[in-house]
């Protein structure tokens, strides 16, 4: 259950969370109630294999997640918040430190597990099931994983929130990247790995090398390659 309802997150709070809605969310509590009717469904969805009476717990998530999200672009006009990049990191940080921790406390709530076992139960899960494990990984280097590579190489080195609009097209090219190398380090062919980094820094660094922008391109594609090893070697050991 505990992988479930991360996974469920992950699905809900990213991979269903298009950039129209992402930018209605911001803008209005209507786009936020929208999204965490995603994530509710979604959650509840997820727990019916498993538990189909848990429902009352996913209606507890999902209606918590509208709180959070809603709640934050109202904080920002009231108190005329203009955050740089390291805001914008330490925003998306809380933001999902908040979501997960409500979805533990669910789970502890709901007595489905001790709080001291949580990390216990977590690996039992990921051995007792290797196929969720590899889904949930594989889930979180897609879009997960490009967000979180965005808003950490434009907080930490280019100093600004990230520029979704330019680097849309790397959602779909890093995810397709970072699933390959992740799969060549499971399957030990490291060797591999350049042949998938390679051809777009020669093709699109060549656009951006001297520019600007070579700092932000380098440091994303080195945190992409980095995040999708690191996974493909989790994975080996699970």
């Amino acid at each position: 259950m505990v992988i479930a309802m991360f996974l469920a997150h992950l699905v809900g709070d990213y991979v269903l969370q298009w950039d129209g809605l992402a930018r209605w969310k911001s803008r209005e509590v209507k786009g936020a109630v929208f999204h965490g009717l995603i994530v509710l469904v979604v959650t509840w969805l997820f727990t019916l294999p498993l538990d189909p009476s848990w429902w009352p717990w996913a209606l507890f998530i999902g209606l918590t997640h509208v709180v959070v999200d809603g709640i934050q672009p109202w904080l920002m006009r009231r108190f005329s918040i203009k955050g740089g990049g390291s805001f914008a990191l330490m925003r998306l940080i809380v933001d999902q430190t908040i979501h997960l921790s409500i979805i533990v406390l669910a789970l502890v709530w709901s007595g489905y597990v001790p709080l001291e076992q949580i990390g216990k139960q977590i690996l039992f899960e990921l051995h007792q099931d290797r196929w969720l494990a590899f889904v949930l990984a594989y889930v979180f280097i897609a879009m997960p994983a490009w967000i979180l590579v965005e808003f950490l190489v434009y907080g930490l080195v280019g100093g600004c929130p990230p520029d979704m609009a330019r680097v849309a097209h790397l959602k779909y090219v890093g995810t397709l990247e970072r699933w390959l190398i992740a799969t060549f380090v499971v399957l030990g062919q490291f060797a591999l790995i350049p042949v998938v980094t390679v051809p777009r820094l020669v093709f699109e660094g060549r656009q951006v090398i001297g520019t600007t922008r070579a700092k932000l391109y380098v440091a994303e594609l080195l945190a992409s390659v980095a995040l999708a090893v690191a996974i493909g070697l989790g994975l080996r050991y699970v």
